[in-house]
């Protein structure tokens, strides 16, 4: 009976330990060129960071979203850059918008990754186990 319960225990602190070791990761979807949006999604971040330090944090933006992480919007620029220098967040546009709003990558705030296809990026992430927010007032 002792090396039976000995052995439950054991296997009990290893899930334990396990489950300590999942991975928070959480992909945020931007379209919106709203402001409210923006600072919902850097409030968001803001905010995990603070209950998950280690926490896993991307933004992809597509469609009117990009307009975040331009350069001429300045209202959110110092916040996203510290994110990203901080490494706290990732911010990722679609390759298609910029072609399609003919923006060049180099009108991206510094840090801001261009990708292929944000939708795929998401799609990706998702099959990773990453978490999916729709950032959307």
């Amino acid at each position: 009976m002792k090396k039976l319960t000995l052995l439950l225990l054991l296997l009990s602190g290893s899930i334990y330990m396990y489950a300590q070791k999942v991975p928070y990761r959480v992909i945020f979807d931007l379209t919106s060129k709203d402001p409210a949006n923006y600072s919902a999604v850097l409030r968001q971040i803001k905010g995990i960071k603070e209950a998950r330090p280690d926490a896993q944090l991307e933004v992809a933006m597509y469609s009117e979203g990009i307009d975040m992480v331009c350069k001429e919007n300045l209202a959110f620029a110092k916040d996203i850059e510290d994110l990203i220098n901080e490494k706290k967040a990732t911010f990722k546009v679609c390759a298609f918008t910029l072609k399609r709003k003919n923006i060049d990558a180099s009108e991206l705030l510094p840090g801001v990754t261009v990708v292929p296809d944000a939708i795929y990026e998401i799609i990706t992430r998702q099959s990773e186990g990453w978490g999916y927010i729709k950032v959307a007032q």
